[in-house]
């Protein structure tokens, strides 16, 4: 038993010795088969909320009314949900009531994926009823009984599906892929700020092109934001050099090949964070530059070694090709630049207004740019004097 389950036991054991039943469930199982890391350890038992909390000290209800608590135990939070089945989902997204049960079976049931439905009790027996740990060799995605039920009672599975694909490199079973085709309209009826995360794991995971391909294949890429209609052009620019790409630079490469008239109203509606989407729209103005150029010294500095770099892997995947010869030429380019952000000048607009005794304004921002550009192309060393006779030199009028 692996050690992150070995913590845990206590807890299971606190549980079975108030006479309830108590396993593991969930992703850790399933990480644990694979050989993956295992992060967060949940817990499924035949006792009720309230009677778990009376066991465990320090409890957080983050779930009450689906039966989860977080319970904090030494240093570490294990989320335990009682067994439960579900009544008819109202929305395609959540059940009108949960009714809790005694058996783990029952509970096993309504989960979302085989792979999913494997529990293990404290002596590290796997308790398996729907093939789960076979799926997971085979690196099979399926779903727990009939898909069709399964997707109309959470159509984010859907979603979950592709992003499985990413994070796992799984394949998608034939039945549950036809069943994601023929539900991919329920899509909207889902959050989409639930998309977007969901959809953000998928572009985090090593197999990101064939996620998309899925979304493509299924119909689901048409009811993501923003993306109606585009469809055809963003399956002729997949490529498995998109494997390659970081999150960020996805999303900056699903921008340039969506090409709508705006980009920001575009990103607006995954309801992303603003210093995200800025970001992401700053990246895409630079991969719009860099295809129409190479690098300059100055186009280098005003990018910043990040946002430079992102900007090429996006330009090498339009070419198919790898990034990584090209992302290391420039990381040694931006490296012999005499200074790399604004913040490394010897001088700065306080300087600069005592020495012309003026108050800021316009030609302060004007005057900071020109000693950069001048720094960047060779013309003066990063030194105050140096830049003191520069500008006095340059700007003799400002003094008067």
């Amino acid at each position: 038993m692996l050690p992150p389950f070995q913590t845990a036991l206590p807890i299971i054991r606190t549980l079975e010795d108030a006479g309830f039943k108590a396993f593991f469930v969930g992703g850790s199982i399933r990480d644990s088969l694979l050989g993956r890391p295992v992060h967060d350890v949940d817990i499924a038992t035949s006792a009720k909320p309230e009677e778990v909390k009376a066991l465990f000290t320090h409890t957080v209800d983050i779930g009450i009314e689906h039966g989860t608590v977080l319970v904090l135990y030494k240093g570490n939070q294990y989320e335990i949900t009682t067994f439960r089945t579900e009544s008819v989902y109202k929305d395609y997204r959540r059940p009108e009531s949960v009714e809790y049960v005694d058996s783990l079976l029952e509970d096993l049931k309504r989960r979302d994926f085989t792979m999913n439905a494997v529990a293990m009790d404290k002596n590290g027996k796997l308790i398996d009823p729907f093939a789960g740990s076979e799926a997971i060799r085979m690196k099979r995605i399926e779903t727990v009984g009939s898909p069709e039920e399964r997707f109309r009672e959470d159509a984010l599975r859907m979603m979950r599906a592709a992003r499985f694909t990413s994070q796992l490199g799984f394949w998608i079973e034939d039945g549950t892929k036809q069943a994601i085709k023929r539900h991919a309209p329920l899509i909207r009826h889902i959050a989409v700020e639930r998309i977007t995360q969901e959809f953000i794991k998928l572009l985090e995971g090593e197999h990101p092109y064939e996620a998309l391909q899925l979304l493509q294949e299924t119909g689901l890429l048409g009811f993501l934001p923003g993306l109606c209609g585009r469809e055809a052009q963003l399956f002729s620019a997949l490529h498995p050099v998109l494997n390659e790409l970081s999150e960020q630079q996805l999303w900056v490469y699903l921008v340039a090949t969506a090409d709508p008239e705006d980009a920001n109203t575009f990103l607006r509606k995954w309801k992303l964070p603003n210093e995200k989407r800025k970001a992401i729209v700053r990246t895409l103005g630079f991969f719009r530059m860099r295809a129409g150029r190479k690098w300059d010294p100055l186009m280098l500095y005003d990018a910043g070694e990040q946002m430079a770099l992102d900007a090429e892997a996006v330009f090498c995947a339009f070419r198919r090709e790898n990034p990584s010869p090209r992302i290391a030429a420039l990381r040694q380019a931006f490296r012999k630049l005499p200074v790399k952000n604004r913040n490394e000048l010897a001088i700065d607009g306080k300087k600069l207004m005592a020495l012309f005794s003026k108050k800021g304004g316009p030609w302060l921002k004007e005057m900071l740019r020109e000693i950069e550009k001048a720094l960047i192309n060779g013309e003066i060393e990063n030194q105050y004097e140096a830049i003191r006779r520069w500008v006095l030199c340059k700007y003799p009028q400002e003094k008067k």
